[in-house]
């Protein structure tokens, strides 16, 4: 009789179902770690989130009250920006071509006094190529030197 009635079927599948269903969860319940990671997560998040509201209304607040005042005043801020901005862009080269200068000046004292700087290698190893350059090219200009010499003889007998 008990097959007969599918509402009593039903029942008690839904009752495994849910038995099923809670079984899974407590195997996937987080760790006490887990739960407090979560909720580090949460919190930090909220007030990052609320600071950010707070600072684009502070600025949206902000344009809204001064934008007058900088659009009046605006002949004495421009040309004072300008003039800082190329001031402090100066003073900032001046100071990097100075440290820049010293750098270059403390390197070639101690390459100079033999000291072997850093990249010293390179510099001794470019100037023997350059050297060697020279030489073949010093060879290479006496031999079509005078080459061209007896040229030159040939095609004007009296120069």
């Amino acid at each position: 009789m008990a097959d007969r009635n599918p509402s009593h079927a039903r029942a008690t599948t839904r009752t495994f179902n849910a038995n099923s269903f809670l079984r899974k969860l407590q195997t996937h319940t987080p760790n006490s770690a887990q739960v407090v990671g979560f909720l580090t997560l949460f919190i930090s998040g909220s007030i990052l989130l609320f600071l950010t509201g707070l600072t684009i209304t502070a600025t949206v607040l902000g344009l809204i009250f001064f934008t007058p005042l900088l659009i009046v005043s605006s002949p004495i801020w421009v040309p004072l920006g300008t003039v800082l901005f190329l001031t402090v862009a100066g003073f900032l080269s001046f100071c990097g071509f100075g440290v820049a200068t010293v750098a270059v000046l403390s390197w070639m004292y101690r390459y100079f006094r033999g000291l072997h700087p850093p990249g010293s290698d390179r510099v001794d190893y470019a100037r023997s190529r350059i050297y060697d350059t020279a030489s073949h090219v010093k060879d290479y200009a006496r031999e079509y030197g005078g080459y061209l010499q007896s040229k030159v003889k040939d095609a004007a007998p009296g120069a």
